[in-house]
């Protein structure tokens, strides 16, 4: 079965998100516009209208009532997702770098950049208290004045978020207190991209020292690494198998060798225990910066700095597929 190709942005794609069902994929790109799409056959059901600059971060919440946008505007959005009515806007100071829902649903969080003077904060909000929002006043604002956080996401229960930093720290922060829970540095440089598991008990990292670590949610100890040659800018836990999926970029000196026809930048399939590759799925023109499984594991998407997002189902070898260490 040939890849869905969805074209819905001028600009590289940033984020593809699917909620937790998987009828939808989200995009966002470099480009204000926030797309939704029917991700069994690639049709466009609607675009999130508002942001005036690049959109960096989506999330949908658990039931896909609300879609929550950061974009380098200098504010993070929340949408009706069925309507596209956008529902509330939070000014910041700089980009919005990352966002996410916590698990209920009820709490958003998102980190700013440091920029033009401004430091690199996080911020909760409590949708139940709709004067937060009006006032734009968040229940918690931690600063880190260390080392910008680059990615990060809600850890289980949506007691803390684990935040990827760009000197390739990982640290915990409480959602509750907003103290540090723990901090760890297993990667050399920037965490370009943090997922985890379906049950949330673990997460994988992608960093630009080359290499994927797998940790655990709430120990954040180091469990795996699964290493490549180029920068790794997004990696995905497959819910039914013990596979990663990476995208990542190329070596500069072999992009002059790429043949115009097809895409040579890959997706590439990593066995989570054995840490050794066993395929690659070539299409993109550019880097992928963004890769996510579909919740039932039988296909995956990427999105490149083409400005493309490839929906591929898998074929019938890949569920018979037997790993011989």
């Amino acid at each position: 079965q040939k890849p869905i190709l969805l074209q819905g942005h001028e600009r590289s794609i940033t984020q593809i998100k699917y909620n937790r069902e998987g009828d939808l994929l989200f995009t966002v790109a470099k480009d204000p516009i926030v797309n939704v799409w029917y991700s069994v056959n690639g049709e466009r059901l609607g675009t999130y209208n508002g942001h005036t600059g690049a959109v960096w971060c989506v999330d949908a919440d658990w039931d896909t009532r609300h879609v929550l946008t950061g974009s380098a505007d200098n504010s993070c959005r929340l949408w009706d997702c069925e309507t596209g009515k956008q529902l509330a806007l939070v000014k910041t100071s700089s980009a919005v770098r990352t966002c996410g829902f916590d698990f209920g649903g009820n709490i958003i969080m998102f980190s700013t950049d440091k920029q033009m003077g401004y430091q690199c904060f996080v911020s909760f909000f409590d949708l139940r208290d709709p004067s937060q929002i009006e006032n734009n006043e968040p229940y918690m604002k931690i600063p880190c004045s260390d080392s910008k956080i680059t990615s990060a996401v809600w850890g289980p229960l949506g007691e803390f978020i684990i935040a990827g930093h760009e000197s390739g720290e990982l640290n915990q922060f409480s959602a509750k207190s907003g103290e540090q829970l723990s901090n760890i540095k297993e990667h050399t440089k920037q965490i370009n991209d943090i997922q985890t598991s379906r049950d949330m008990t673990m997460f994988i990292t992608a960093s630009k020292d080359n290499t994927a670590k797998l940790f655990d949610c709430t120990t954040l100890e180091h469990l795996k690494t699964f290493r490549t040659e180029r920068p790794v800018n997004s990696a995905a836990l497959s819910p039914i198998f013990d596979h990663v999926v990476l995208g990542g970029g190329q070596e500069a000196m072999d992009v002059t060798t790429t043949s115009t026809r097809i895409g040579k930048f890959e997706a590439r399939f990593f066995h989570l225990a054995f840490e050794e590759e066993f395929g690659r799925v070539k299409g993109h023109f550019g880097p992928i910066n963004s890769v996510a499984f579909h919740p039932d594991g039988k296909s995956y998407s990427s999105g490149g700095e083409d400005g493309y997002v490839r929906i591929h189902y898998f074929d019938p070898q890949y569920f018979e597929f037997e790993f011989e260490a």
